[in-house]
């Protein structure tokens, strides 16, 4: 089997020669990976991948949160010995703000929504739904798409779309005591914020898979309102239902999902079978995690492949040898079932120490080896 056709069964729950091994690398440069085709520090690394790794380049996506009519302004100012990135947004008789502050003190950092009061003023803030204006936004980035996806080789994998949910829009602009706090104080104005959300998630995903712009979708955003930080049942309105359908749309055009989610998945690991994603990246063990993989088939069966996992740490902190041993106990605990192997992130250095190097090349060995 190619990379590809090892990835595509896995997905589609049939058969595969070998486990797949997934190490997270971009095939194209992204903002928050290490160009890994660039640099010469990876560069035995990458070549060793080409041979038995699985890549899914994943690339970005987005239309314009607000309307025309709010009005954003962005400055860059000294208040006291502070520099001070500030994003501005009015709306009316409406302002938001949010910051980054650089100084003598350290880094500070004000989220757009600090308050109750913010949330209120940001729900009445008009969100982009005209068609024409996102369309007009998604064409540009699918015109580079369309190169990328030229340029990258199909055998070794797909063209993976990074599309949000709607609650990744109000997390990351969040104060996340307040956030947690809005859940019991203030739900229903949140689900009417996530609903306009859907809106642009809803024409997102169709309008890029009308156009067969990827093949599969990295869905982040059900680790963002999940217990411990707020309950179950708030998971259940926050998360699922938005999750459910757009799981359902990707399916409808014949294309596959992956679902992230990092850290204590146990309690709400059945409403992913709700949910219905192809596979489901990271189960983490304790202590990381509540979860180990042995207990998460036990829940889903074979219903959802599972893709991981060594902690990202353990490469740089295990001996060669000792990584070796993690890996196979892995294997050893998934032998049999629907699993793709890979770590629990991706790489971020630009400059890669000796023993990081040498356990991406032993990882992929074992993984090769014993994933057979």
């Amino acid at each position: 089997m190619t990379p590809r056709e090892r990835l595509l069964a896995f997905l589609s729950n049939e058969p595969t020669d070998r486990v797949p091994i997934w190490l997270l690398f971009p095939y194209h440069p992204t903002s928050y990976y290490a160009d890994v085709r660039a640099l010469p520090q990876y560069r035995e690394i990458y070549e060793a991948s080409l041979e038995r790794a699985v890549y899914l380049n994943r690339r970005d996506f987005s239309v314009p949160l607000f309307t025309p009519e709010v009005v954003s302004i962005r400055e860059e100012v000294v208040e006291r010995q502070d520099r001070v990135q500030r994003a501005i947004y009015r709306y009316r008789d409406l302002r938001l703000t949010e910051e980054f502050r650089q100084g003598p003190d350290g880094t500070r950092q004000k989220p757009l929504l600090n308050s109750e009061g913010d949330l209120a003023a940001f729900a009445q803030f008009p969100l982009e739904q005209d068609e024409k204006r996102m369309a007009a936004a998604l064409d540009e980035q699918i015109a580079r798409w369309r190169v990328e996806a030229a340029e990258f080789p199909p055998h070794l994998g797909a063209m993976m779309n990074s599309l949000g949910e709607p609650v990744g829009q109000l997390y990351h602009r969040s104060n996340l005591e307040e956030y947690a706090v809005w859940s019991l104080t203030a739900p229903e104005q949140v689900e009417a914020i996530l609903d306009a959300l859907m809106v642009q998630s809803r024409f997102l995903y169709r309008y890029l898979f009308e156009r067969n712009v990827g093949d599969v979708v990295f869905m982040v955003g059900s680790e963002l309102a999940s217990p411990p930080l707020v309950s179950r049942a708030t998971f259940q309105r926050w998360v699922v239902p938005y999750a459910q359908e757009l799981i359902a749309l990707v399916h409808g055009y014949g294309k596959k999902v992956i679902q992230h989610y990092h850290g204590q998945i146990k309690e709400i690991l059945p409403d992913f079978l709700t949910m219905a994603p192809d596979a489901l990246h990271t189960i983490e063990a304790p202590p990381v995690g509540n979860c180990t993989l042995g207990e998460a088939f036990a829940v889903v069966g074979d219903r959802i492949g599972l893709i991981g996992n060594i902690q990202y740490d353990e490469f740089h902190r295990l001996a060669p040898d000792e990584l070796e041993t993690a890996v196979r106990a892995c294997l050893d605990e998934c032998r049999g079932q629907r699993f793709m192997l890979s770590p629990t992130a991706g790489p971020y250095e630009t400059e890669v120490p000796p023993r990081l190097r040498e356990n991406y090349l032993r990882f992929m060995e074992t993984g090769w080896r014993y994933g057979g």
